[in-house]
């Protein structure tokens, strides 16, 4: 149960963090990789890196 829980806020914080990029004009990383294609510590860093 617990595991199912972890997956979904993994989910739900990927999304979140694809949509604010997306809002920015963020859709690709520098190698060309789709945002969805990132696992959320790659995108936690690009947020980081881009919104701050």
């Amino acid at each position: 149960m617990q595991r199912g829980l972890l997956n979904q806020a993994v989910q739900m914080r990927k999304e979140y963090l694809i949509n604010q990029l997306i809002e920015v004009g963020y859709t690709k990383t520098a190698d060309g990789r789709q945002l969805y294609e990132l696992t959320l510590t790659e995108l936690e860093v690009v947020y980081n890196n881009i919104i701050g």
